[in-house]
C-alpha cells in the first residue's frame, strides 16, 4: 500500500493496531487528506466503516450512510480517499475461513465471492463499533495476559454474524460518472508516474492525449474523485516523492536541491514554502531527521 498526503499538517494520521495472529484489527484518524492505494493479499479480505463525510472514497464508492459497511475481497485493488478528521475502522480475516462460516450462515448471499470493493447495508454496525472498542479496551487493560486466541475467535464470530445479516450491493450502484472519474484519475497517476520514473513531467496537453479525454473531462474527474484539480495533484504527487527520497537519504547522499530538481521542480523557493506548507516543516529538516 502506498500513502499519499495531499492535506496540510505535519501529524499524518493516529493509528491504533492490533495483530491477533492472522487477523489485523486497525482504528485510524487522519490529521491530514491521505490517498491510499494498493492491492489486498490474496488470502485476506476485510470488513470496514468510517466516519460519515461527504468527501470519502473507497475506489468509486462514498462513506454511504449509517448503516454501510464495505467488504473488500482478497487481491483486491483500492483508490482510497480520506479526509482529513475522519475515523476509518477495519478487519481483515482470512478470506476461506470467512466465506466458509458465511456461508453456512447465509449460502444465498455469500455464495460466490464479492469482487473488489462492495458497500453492505447493516444493521449491526453499532455490534462493529462496540467489538472493536472492546479489543482495544481488553489490550489495554490486560497487557501482558491479553490473550490473543480468544479475542481473535470473539471478533470473528461478530465479523460472521455482522457480514451475513447485511444486505450486498445496498442501495443504487455508483453513478457512472463516479466510476470514469476513478479510472481517469488512475490512468492520469499511472501516466505521471510513468514520466517521473525519466525525470520527465507530463503536460496536461499529454494526460489528455494519453487518456483520450478533453481537459474539461480531465479537471470533473478530478474534481470528482480527489476534490481537486489535476495540476494541484500531480504537484501534491511530486512533493510527497520529495519527500520520499529525502526521508531514505542522508546528507551524504543527496542535497534538497538535487531532491527537489529530479522531481521537476526548478523554482527551489516556491518548492521549499510549499514543501513546508504541506507537510509543516521545510525540506531541509526532513533529511536532517
Amino acid at each position: 500500500m502506498e500513502c499519499l498526503q495531499l492535506g496540510r499538517g505535519k501529524r499524518l494520521g493516529l493509528l491504533d493496531s492490533l495483530d491477533l495472529g492472522g487477523q489485523q484489527v486497525v482504528r485510524e484518524y487522519q490529521y491530514a487528506a491521505v490517498q491510499k492505494t494498493g492491492a489486498t493479499p490474496r488470502n485476506l479480505c476485510t470488513l470496514s466503516f468510517t466516519t460519515l463525510n461527504p468527501a470519502f472514497r473507497f475506489s468509486e464508492h462514498d462513506a454511504g450512510n449509517t448503516g454501510t459497511i464495505f467488504f473488500m475481497s482478497g487481491a483486491a485493488e483500492f483508490d482510497l480517499l480520506v479526509p482529513e478528521g475522519v475515523q476509518t475502522t477495519y478487519v481483515s480475516l482470512d478470506q476461506e475461513d470467512f466465506l466458509t462460516a458465511a456461508r453456512v450462515l447465509n449460502p444465498v448471499e455469500w455464495g460466490d465471492v464479492p469482487a473488489g470493493v462492495k458497500p453492505l447495508q447493516s444493521e449491526q454496525r453499532a455490534l462493529f463499533d462496540s467489538s472493536v472498542a472492546a479489543l482495544f479496551k481488553a489490550a489495554r487493560e490486560q497487557g501482558d495476559t491479553f490473550d490473543p486466541g480468544v479475542m481473535r475467535q470473539l471478533l470473528f464470530q461478530a465479523m460472521v454474524r455482522i457480514a451475513t445479516q447485511a444486505q450486498k450491493d445496498a442501495g443504487a450502484a455508483p453513478p457512472a460518472l463516479r466510476v470514469r472519474a476513478l479510472r481517469i484519475c488512475k490512468g492520469a497517476r499511472a501516466c505521471a508516474e510513468d514520466r517521473l520514473e525519466t525525470e520527465d513531467l507530463p503536460t496536461i496537453v499529454e494526460l489528455c492525449a494519453t487518456l483520450g479525454v478533453s481537459e474539461r473531462t480531465l479537471q470533473y474527474a478530478f474534481r470528482t474523485h480527489l476534490n481537486m484539480s489535476p495540476l494541484a495533484y500531480l504537484r501534491l504527487l511530486r512533493l510527497n516523492r520529495v519527500r520520499a527520497t529525502l526521508r531514505r537519504s542522508s546528507r551524504a547522499e543527496t542535497t534538497v536541491t538535487s531532491a527537489a530538481m529530479l522531481h521537476g521542480f526548478l523554482h527551489l523557493g516556491r518548492f521549499s514554502r510549499d514543501y513546508n506548507r504541506v507537510f509543516g516543516e521545510l525540506p531541509s529538516t526532513t533529511l536532517a531527521s
